[in-house]
C-alpha cells in the first residue's frame, strides 16, 4: 500500500494506492478487482456556503466533497503519476498551486 500525499496552503490531501495481492475497498463505481493497482482519493471543491471549514494559507474557505475517486491501473508508475496529478488537481480547485508531493510505502517492504 502507497499513500500519496500532498502538502500545500497548510493543509494536506491524502489518497492511498492499493497494490496486487492488497484488497481494495468495495463499492458503487470501484475499479474492476483485477487491476493490478488502485489509486483511491476524495475529490473536493470550494463553495460560497454549507460544506466543511478548510484553512488554506491562514483563510478560511468551505470546501464540499464528492464520492470518493478509485481508478485501476496496470502499473505502479501509472497509478503514481495518476495519483500525483489528482492531487494537484484538488488544489488547483481551491487556488492552491505550489503542492510537495510525498510517496510513503506503508506496512511490511
Amino acid at each position: 500500500m502507497l499513500q500519496i500525499r500532498g502538502l500545500g496552503g497548510g493543509t494536506a490531501l491524502t489518497g492511498t494506492i492499493f497494490e496486487r495481492g492488497e484488497e481494495a475497498p468495495s463499492f458503487k463505481g470501484a475499479p474492476d478487482e483485477e487491476a493490478a493497482y488502485v489509486w483511491v482519493c476524495d475529490a473536493f471543491y470550494e463553495v460560497e456556503s454549507g460544506g466543511t471549514p478548510l484553512e488554506i494559507d491562514g483563510e478560511e474557505i468551505r470546501v464540499a466533497f464528492e464520492s470518493p475517486m478509485s481508478r485501476g491501473f496496470d502499473t505502479r508508475e501509472q497509478a503514481i503519476e495518476a495519483a500525483k496529478e489528482h492531487i494537484r488537481t484538488q488544489f488547483a480547485r481551491i487556488g492552491v498551486d505550489d503542492v510537495a508531493i510525498e510517496v510513503e510505502k506503508e506496512g511490511p517492504a
